[in-house]
């Protein structure tokens, strides 16, 4: 058992030393410019971490406001593609017969052809349209693993509720929801990233010119690549903060059911 424990510390040591061992020898070969040599590039194109730093210091206002537009759409899709997943996966798991097949997600992809109606302000039918993307993302990887955690019980636990002549309600609260909790958390773990990445990817082609994405692109196209750098450095740290909140609150869930 000490074995065990002490292979499991290791290995969780492990996950966290060597990414940040590589992270730092990847920031020093940046920096150094061993990366420009390897990459055969120029500080223009891939500036140095010391001016990205800079940039982002001195345009901390203008860049918080467009990380909150992208957080909002991120946040806000994630919640709701998660709460729609769950509850087609109750369907399917409530009546198998004809929701299990029925997990692919098809009906809301044509709907931000219809977002045009929603408000005649660009930026409320912009916000409202990049919502639906990351929701259809949310919603699919959700729909998939609630219906695992409703539907692949422990062994006899189904029967033993049916002896105990336990309704739909107290099978649903007492058995499937709880069995459920770790296989939300592992769609959470696919969702929370790929909200984030929906979301800027959807501000590439949304209407109002808002968000880390589209400014992203903006800097892109105007050659500002060090502003652009600034952006996709600003992006990562988002999508680390908000895997890591997710993490600190599966890690207290998780701690309360042992």
């Amino acid at each position: 058992m000490a074995v065990k424990s002490i292979s499991k510390r290791r290995s969780s040591v492990q996950s966290v030393v060597l990414p940040l061992i590589f992270g730092a020898a990847l920031i020093t070969a940046w920096q150094t410019g061993l990366l420009h040599i390897l990459l055969n590039t120029d500080e223009y194109v891939l500036p140095y971490p010391t001016r990205i730093i800079t940039i982002i210091s001195e345009n901390t206002d203008k860049i918080m406001v467009n990380v909150w537009a992208s957080v909002q759409v991120a946040v806000l899709g994630l919640l709701l593609g998660s709460l729609l997943g769950y509850l087609i996966a109750i369907f399917a798991a409530t009546f198998p017969k004809f929701g299990s097949g029925g997990l692919t997600i098809v009906s809301a992809f044509n709907a931000i052809h219809w977002t045009k109606d929603v408000s005649s302000e660009a930026e409320v039918r912009s916000t409202f349209a990049k919502i639906i993307v990351v929701t259809v993302v949310s919603m699919a990887s959700m729909s998939v693993n609630a219906y695992r955690g409703l539907t692949e019980l422990p062994v006899f636990s189904d029967d033993l509720m049916k002896t105990y002549a336990a309704g739909r309600l107290t099978e649903f609260t007492k058995l499937r929801l709880p069995n459920s909790v770790p296989y939300i958390f592992t769609a959470l773990r696919v969702s929370v990233p790929g909200s984030v990445i929906s979301a800027l990817v959807s501000e590439y082609f949304a209407e109002y010119v808002i968000g880390v994405g589209r400014q992203i692109r903006e800097n892109i196209l105007i050659a500002q690549y060090s502003t652009a750098w600034a952006y996709i450095v600003t992006a990562c740290i988002v999508g680390i903060v908000m895997y890591a909140i997710l993490m600190v609150i599966e890690a207290l869930v998780m701690k309360k059911r042992k």
